[in-house]
């Protein structure tokens, strides 16, 4: 991953639970859409797998990470699936300190000022506050406060019409997923409207 490149558009789009039938018109839908960074969740069905076939299939147009990574065991077989970023819903210290050591961008989840302080404080290149919905964007202004230098991933509740609020009072980044990654949609092959609704969030935050 590219840090660099991804402050320039700050979204990430977060797959769980897909079928192996749906990650090339998807991944289609995702790169026409326009949005550049997606992470496929380590408790999805043959996780491992579906992220070489997105890889695959994006033919470098996206960049692909790993989600809910919570062992080692994950890590590795993320990385070994060719995974250039790491997400987890919480702290857990030895993949934290592996991706550090190995210089692998890793978004640590937290939620309360301790957590979100040790989080910043092991290396985490921002941590994911999650779940942003039920604290909103407020909770941002507030952490943001004491802790100025931390940047913070908001996961959770995130939408066109509250997009830019997040940015505004002090998110870096944002990422969203079953809200637009619908499973009806997905079931039904609607991949427009996933298209669509990825449009949108993207022309919020560019306001």
């Amino acid at each position: 991953m590219d840090i660099g490149k991804f402050r320039q558009l700050p979204l990430i789009g977060i797959l769980r639970g897909i079928e192996k039938d749906v990650v090339k018109p998807l991944i289609g839908a995702v790169i026409s859409a326009g949005l550049q960074t997606i992470e496929i969740t380590m408790n999805t069905p043959a996780a491992p797998k579906l992220i070489q076939d997105a890889i695959k299939s994006a033919q470098g147009k996206l960049t692909i990470g790993a989600g809910t990574v919570l062992t080692r065991d994950d890590l590795g077989k993320a990385l070994d699936s060719g995974a250039t970023f790491i997400v987890l819903p919480t702290l857990v210290t030895e993949v934290v300190e592996y991706c550090v050591k190995k210089s692998i961008p890793v978004f640590a989840g937290a939620l309360t000022p301790q957590e979100i302080y040790k989080a910043w404080s092991m290396g985490a290149t921002m941590v994911k506050v999650f779940p942003a919905k039920f604290f909103g964007p407020e909770y941002f202004k507030e952490i943001k406060g004491p802790f100025g230098q931390i940047e913070l991933l908001a996961c959770g509740g995130i939408t066109a019409d509250n997009i830019q609020d997040f940015f505004s009072c002090g998110a870096s980044a944002v990422a969203f997923g079953g809200s637009i990654f619908r499973k009806e949609w997905l079931a039904l092959r609607e991949f427009s409207r996933i298209e669509e609704d990825i449009k949108a969030l993207i022309a919020g935050f560019r306001g």
